[in-house]
């Protein structure tokens, strides 16, 4: 395109010295705000705009000071004052350098004079960006390989956030929402005196300190909480990354409140979706740079989720909350005049996306910690037992650790039950139905109903399924079903058959050691193991109900366990054996060492 920028910037001047080649229109045209990008800013560019054949072209005036447009080689005229318009419109903000808030509220406003239209590139959805970015990034200090949807998340978060100061990540489980983060941070490691802020579920806090240790070994993690934590905002200014829960984030504010943090990442953010909770108007108040919010379900119950988290990822996005529930109201409309204005913030990929870069089988393993009454009744369950049965009595200890970690209303009462699969219930208030574990697994499940997906739960004690299913609301269209040892052979394929045949989201909840063999259940792509079990066998075959011939999507495993409890022995003696199997023969489920261990390991009060 010719530069005309130094022509006159009045279509009367111009009248008299017209460039060559340019024929000139006296129709004006009317003028319109264009917003794009140039490199990693948002721009206003003084356009026009003009109907042909029913379809809005736009032309761009040469500078933000011209009240003309080149469409071609005509040149058409604006009213006089367009650019003085442009700039009262744009309240002083920078046109070359314009905050993304700024820009869609500028969008948003349709009664302004001067409407605003956005480039094709400005509102593309974070999924399509995402994809333009390289498959491969190097990061210093990350020690995991990235698949090349993971690289092209982190490539696009580093150059969004930079222009926009926050994002929703709402991939899909099993996707690795926690590695792109941590390998996030890494592209520029917070320094003490401005760390990283992390808001989980207590249930997820193992798993992120964890996932530091493996990927991001050289990022220091501090842990705020209980009575340990710290007591003033100076000795949280002495690491990289602070991690903490809600609930402790609700009463500590003043300290969270105190300086600004680097990032302020929320885990599980439909903790914070109801703008009216405490939770979210104690967040919102802490002073950060970089702000995102991660769930795989922005929108759960109504449009104003979506408000809750655009707002506090980039605040005043969609406007206030009075205006936003005014302008869209619950409906399909609605809901796409929004995701026009939010896609390009949100990064949402489901597993069917990206499923040629994913193995057949992703396997995550989720470590969880009991609370302080659980690890207290956890203690005592071991010293009773053992004190109860001096001879059998690692035997039947580690049988007695294991319900309680399943969960502390199960009982079995029968000795000679050595696998617990009868256990029966007894609540008791001493111990909330809602468990870390049970949180986590209902959380799990929730994702994956609210993206249409089914799921297989393995349970080695039976009435997990009717706790599990207690816990869990909403989705009543969902299926649900259960094969055990009690379940008759004659029914258990109708059961399957049930569950493949919904059309919606189902759990099927099953004993491996009843479903571990002869069943076909390859409608299921997401398995969890809630309960561990000794034999590595037993468990690969009921995986593989699910990841087997006839699966056309990846298979995410889940397995659920207690760190610093006999379920942590469990898992680690279950990847020793299954690896000593792999090379010679198959071993035995578990001897003395394991039981041993598995007595001497004990949680920690937090």
């Amino acid at each position: 395109m010719t530069d005309l920028s130094g022509f006159p910037e009045t279509f009367e001047e111009l009248r008299s010295n017209p460039p060559e080649g340019f024929t000139l229109s006296e129709r004006l045209i009317d003028p319109v705000i264009l917003i794009d990008r140039v490199g990693r800013n948002i721009v206003a560019c003084l356009a026009g705009g003009r109907l042909l054949r029913g379809a809005k072209s736009i032309y761009r005036a040469p500078s933000n000071h011209h009240s003309w447009v080149v469409d071609g080689t005509v040149i058409r005229p604006l009213p006089r004052d367009a650019a003085h318009v442009f700039e009262e419109i744009l309240q002083g903000s920078d046109p070359d350098n314009l905050p993304f808030s700024e820009a869609v509220r500028l969008i948003r406003d349709t009664g302004a004079v001067m409407t605003t239209e956005p480039a094709e590139a400005f509102l593309k959805a974070g999924c399509i960006a995402a994809n333009g970015f390289e498959g491969e990034i190097s990061i210093p200090g990350l020690t995991a390989s990235l698949f090349p949807y993971q690289a092209r998340g982190v490539r696009w978060m580093w150059e969004t956030i930079s222009h926009t100061g926050g994002l929703i990540l709402a991939d899909e489980m099993g996707l690795g929402k926690t590695l792109q983060i941590i390998a996030l941070l890494l592209m520029e490691p917070p320094e003490a005196e401005s760390p990283a802020l992390i808001v989980c579920p207590t249930s997820l806090i193992a798993n992120w300190v964890r996932e530091f240790a493996r990927f991001a070994a050289d990022i220091t993690v501090m842990v705020h909480r209980g009575p340990g934590r710290a007591g003033i905002y100076r000795e949280l200014q002495k690491t990289s990354v602070v991690i903490t829960t809600y609930d402790t984030m609700v009463n500590d504010i003043s300290i969270f409140s105190s300086f600004e943090w680097s990032w302020v990442i929320c885990d599980e953010a439909q903790a914070i979706k109801n703008p009216d909770s405490n939770r979210r108007n104690a967040i919102i108040t802490i002073p950060r740079r970089r702000t995102i919010p991660m769930t795989g379900t922005p929108v759960e119950n109504s449009l104003l989720d979506l408000w809750s988290l655009a707002d506090f990822a980039i605040p005043g996005l969609l406007g206030s909350r009075q205006n936003f529930e005014a302008t869209y109201p619950d409906n399909i409309d609605s809901a796409q005049a929004i995701g026009h204005l939010t896609d390009p913030v949100i990064l949402k990929r489901r597993v069917a996306d990206v499923a040629g870069d994913l193995p057949e089988r992703i396997d995550v393993d989720i470590p969880l910690e009991l609370d302080d009454p659980l690890a207290d009744h956890y203690r005592l369950v071991r010293e009773t037992t053992l004190a109860k049965y001096p001879v059998a009595g690692a035997l039947v200890a580690t049988l007695q650790l294991q319900l309680v970690c399943a969960h502390p209303w199960l009982r079995c009462d029968d000795d000679l039950d050595h696998d617990g699969e009868g256990a029966g219930i007894m609540r008791t208030n001493a111990y909330p139905l809602m468990t870390p574990k049970m949180e986590r697994a209902v959380a799990l499940l929730r994702e994956a109903f609210f993206n249409g997906r089914k799921v297989i739960v393995f349970a080695i004690f039976n009435r997990i399924g009717e706790l599990l299913r207690e816990a869990f609301s909403g989705f009543s269209n969902a299926y649900w079903g259960a094969i055990n040892g009690s379940t008759p052979q004659s029914d258990r394929q109708d059961i399957i058959d049930i569950f493949s045949a919904h059309s919606g989201p189902g759990c099927l909840i099953l004993n491996p050691k009843a479903a571990g063999a002869g069943l076909n259940i390859t409608a299921a792509t997401v398995v969890i193991h809630f309960t561990p079990v000794w034999n590595p066998a037993l468990e690969s075959q009921a995986s593989a109900r699910a990841h087997r011939r006839g699966q056309t999507q990846p298979v995410t495993v889940y397995r659920l366990f207690y760190k610093d409890t006999v379920e942590e022995v469990m898992i680690e003696r279950s990847l020793w054996k299954s690896e000593l199997a792999n090379e010679s023969v198959p071993v035995s489920s578990r001897d003395a060492t394991d039981l041993k261990r598995a007595l001497e390991i004990m949680p920690e009060k937090k």
